[in-house]
């Protein structure tokens, strides 16, 4: 008991250090970037008492896309965690296993037959967005469990099979993209490559909704990803129903990576990256990994935002290209340590 108690005061202190390092990010992202705005006059104009330029640059610009990437950063991670659980296989990530293809594929689409609806559609297309990346997500979540089944679903084959048709989205998506005419394909491209594009209110709105309800689901369902990471066999004979449970969770990891991909491209390794960090940090026990791991997705893209922003200020290197750089080194050496 002691040990337990032990564990959970660590898993309780290090989600409180990520939540203060969370705020420190923030607050040094309001302050940098193209235009300069000092740590004095953050806090007075969050006070209401900065210049009509300096409210416009916080709250209009920067606020909701620094909002945005805490909220995909965390539905990106709770998803990667959760597929790992599904999958018993630590390399699982919505970007590898082609789910953020496939909500980006039904994305492309979607601008491609609107031509342009994406931003003449207003707020209506804002809201329409998430629905169509869930509906390519889960698309591509059934191609993958179906090609995938052989009298169950092993994580080998399931990690295969989804590197198989993430490549195969991204060539049809290609096809797509040259069809385009130049304006939306420079867009679709941007996009495709992690960008936080959707920098208003309505687009937080749009994809707040999910992640309130994806998320707290995910913690709920937490002790039967304990069950499923011990084995099919042994969780069958505790009374899981697994094929039940596993399809359950796959739709929750669906959604949340939908919503993400909806509001800011394709951003891959992050699902991966950050559910591997929790577990060295906190342990294998979902209740605590998942929030864990929520926080240090939001933290590791508010880190990559601030990065991609001002790294060759005033271009911006989307932050989807930021993340890569970060993860597929850590993704080599998970490869290197997996027999």
């Amino acid at each position: 008991m002691d040990s337990i108690k032990r564990k959970n005061r660590k898993a309780f202190l290090t989600m409180g250090l990520l939540a203060v390092l969370i705020v420190i990010t923030l607050l040094v992202s309001l302050h940098t970037g193209v235009i300069q705005i000092g740590p004095l006059d953050v806090f007075r104009t969050m006070l209401g008492l900065g210049s009509e330029r300096q409210e416009l640059v916080l709250f209009d610009f920067r606020l909701p896309r620094l909002v945005i990437a805490m909220l995909v950063g965390a539905g990106l991670a709770v998803s990667g965690a959760i597929l790992q659980g599904v999958s018993q296989n630590g390399l699982a990530d919505p970007g590898i296993l082609g789910i953020n293809a496939g909500a980006g594929f039904a994305v492309v689409l979607y601008i491609y037959f609107s031509q342009g609806a994406s931003t003449s559609l207003g707020t209506l297309s804002i809201f329409i967005m998430p629905f169509m990346a869930m509906i390519g997500a889960a698309a591509a979540a059934f191609l993958i469990y179906v090609l995938a089944w052989k009298k169950g679903v092993t994580p080998v084959r399931l990690i295969l099979v989804g590197i198989g048709v993430n490549a195969a989205f991204g060539a049809v998506l290609i096809v797509f993209q040259l069809k385009m005419n130049p304006r939306d394909f420079m867009q679709a491209t941007i996009w495709l490559s992690g960008s936080i594009w959707g920098t208003n209110w309505k687009y937080v709105l749009a994809v707040l909704p999910w992640m309130l309800l994806l998320i707290p689901f995910a913690l709920y369902k937490a002790r039967f990803l304990n069950v499923l990471s011990l084995g099919d066999q042994l969780a069958t004979g505790l009374g899981t129903r697994v094929e039940r449970e596993r399809r359950i969770l796959l739709l929750v990891a669906v959604g949340l990576a939908g919503a993400s991909v909806a509001v800011a491209g394709s951003i891959a390794f992050l699902g991966l990256v950050a559910p591997h960090l929790t577990r060295r940090l906190i342990g294998p026990k979902h209740e605590l990994l998942i929030p864990s791991s929520a926080l240090i997705g939001a933290l590791l893209l508010l880190t990559a935002d601030m990065i991609g922003r001002n790294l060759l200020a005033p271009s911006e290197i989307p932050v989807g290209i930021v993340v890569s750089a970060l993860g597929a080194p850590y993704f080599i050496y998970l490869l290197m340590k997996t027999n």
